[in-house]
């Protein structure tokens, strides 16, 4: 309620304010509560205690953790929890925590040195099995080295022929030479060839000449019993080849490579 008021004498009114407090016709949401009053003890003097803050703050050590990355912590450690005792499990001389132990220490060298060097035996022969199955994995399987040796009849090849077979995917080429082709050729000059290379230094039997049927120009199958020179002959580029296998005339610069072989008897070959 707002009243104004006009003073005798002089024209300036001024305001004067009241206000009023009404009671609210809202019901309250919850009935309200009576509550006791609250009665306090005081302490008994012949007990002897005084009640003081001090008596509620740790008194052992405080554990403090503190880093750039984590927040500053202060916590109460307990000391109230017991150390487990291993005095029983503990050698006679090692009792004492205060002493030094160098005699102990001399005496365990043995035992120390025992371990090391078993330990280190045991790791060198697990590395050495290691190594040794690792390397025995990228070997060839059993049927890759089955077809790297093959077994021919001899018998089979008639004279002054030459006869083709497969070995490691490669043609191969086994020759059953004339004395008058093992004449010509032990007679030419080794000098004038352009991969000089003597004819018993190809063949283990004169009669017998074991080659691999692959042109060492650009990997051409050359024509047996044909040529200039009546062995090998390539068409492809024309490279002529003996009857010893070597290089006579075109462009091919080596000698047809001679394969790892054997005689071990009864009329047959092994390559490989």
């Amino acid at each position: 309620m707002i009243n104004i008021v006009s003073k005798s004498g002089n024209l300036a009114p001024y305001l004067k304010a009241t206000t009023q407090v009404v009671a609210s016709q809202i019901k309250p949401l919850s009935p309200a509560v009576v509550t006791s009053a609250k009665t306090v003890v005081p302490p008994n003097p012949d007990l002897h205690t005084s009640y003081s803050l001090s008596n509620s703050l740790p008194t052992g050590p405080l554990k403090v953790t503190s880093g750039p990355a984590v927040s500053t912590q202060v916590r109460f450690a307990h000391t109230d929890i017991p150390v487990p005792d291993f005095s029983a499990y503990r050698r006679k001389d090692v009792q004492d925590s205060t002493t030094i132990s160098r005699a102990s220490e001399e005496s365990r060298k043995s035992f120390t040195y025992l371990v090391i060097g078993g330990g280190s035996v045991v790791g060198a022969y697990a590395a050495k099995t290691l190594v040794s199955e690792f390397v025995s994995s990228m070997s060839a399987s059993a049927d890759v080295l089955a077809l790297a040796k093959i077994e021919i009849k001899l018998g089979d090849i008639p004279e002054g022929k030459s006869v083709t077979f497969k070995w490691r995917g490669k043609p191969l080429f086994i020759r059953h030479r004339t004395s008058s082709e093992i004449e010509t050729e032990r007679s030419v000059d080794v000098k004038a060839l352009r991969d000089p290379q003597h004819d018993s230094e190809r063949v283990q039997e004169a009669e017998w000449l074991v080659i691999i049927g692959v042109c060492t120009h650009l990997g051409c199958v050359p024509i047996a019993n044909a040529g200039d020179f009546g062995g090998y002959y390539c068409p492809c580029h024309g490279s002529h080849y003996d009857a010893s296998g070597r290089i006579r005339k075109g462009p091919a610069p080596l000698n047809l490579e001679v394969p790892p072989y054997e005689f071990p008897g009864d009329g047959t070959l092994i390559v490989g």
